[in-house]
């Protein structure tokens, strides 16, 4: 079964399960994935799209991003064109490129990048925001770009913000400082995030996209 979603004929894939509720979801590849109770018909599906095809193409939209965010490198908020060279002393940026010797050189160079600008963005906060002197770690996670521990006085950043500009990485700074004055995200908070970084809310769109 296929149907046009933004101009694009997309594959509609029906998997049938024992669950009151329909759901969509897009896989990595562009199909459509229904799961649905077996009663329901194909036409009925076929409904249910055109009903929700704004939203459908919006979720379209977000795994074809990540589908094109996969395929190239990006480093502080610019996408680049990867490229090995056994005959690389050290990573080089040359017309829209990044030239490095292997994947670990290209790894170190990431390392040791996000700890140079991490602390730098880090310390010219600390002269502005009035916090705890407080322990900085990095680490890879899947879901926070950032998560601030109050009670032990660390801050842990995702590695993975160095892919972003360095707006979007003082914005996830701002926010964690901020959460050792208000614990939560209430309003209060919001205030004082908005107060030290007025454009928060662009950074975090960009951040979710």
């Amino acid at each position: 079964m296929e149907v046009i979603l933004g101009g694009k004929q997309i594959n509609v894939i029906v998997n049938h399960k024992k669950i009151k509720n329909i759901y969509f979801r897009f896989d990595d590849s562009g199909n459509l994935c229904v799961n649905a109770n077996k009663w329901i018909t194909n036409k009925e599906i076929l409904k249910l799209i055109e009903k929700n095809c704004n939203s459908l193409e919006k979720m379209l939209n977000k795994v074809e991003k990540k589908r094109e965010r996969a395929n190239e490198f990006r480093y502080l908020g610019n996408s680049y064109e990867l490229i090995y060279d056994d005959m690389a002393n050290e990573v080089e940026f040359n017309d829209g490129k990044i030239i490095a010797r292997n994947e670990e050189m290209i790894n170190k160079f990431l390392k040791l990048k996000i700890k140079e600008i991490f602390v730098d963005e880090v310390n010219k906060m600390k002269n502005i925001i009035d916090t705890p002197e407080f322990t900085l770690k990095f680490r890879k996670m899947k879901t926070r770009w950032g998560v601030c521990n109050y009670k032990l006085c660390t801050i842990t950043l995702n590695t993975e913000l160095i892919r972003y500009s360095r707006d979007e990485i003082r914005y996830v700074i701002v926010h964690e400082m901020c959460h050792f004055y208000h614990h939560d995200h209430s309003k209060n908070f919001w205030n004082m995030v908005e107060y030290y970084y007025p454009n928060y809310k662009n950074a975090r769109k960009e951040l979710r996209d």
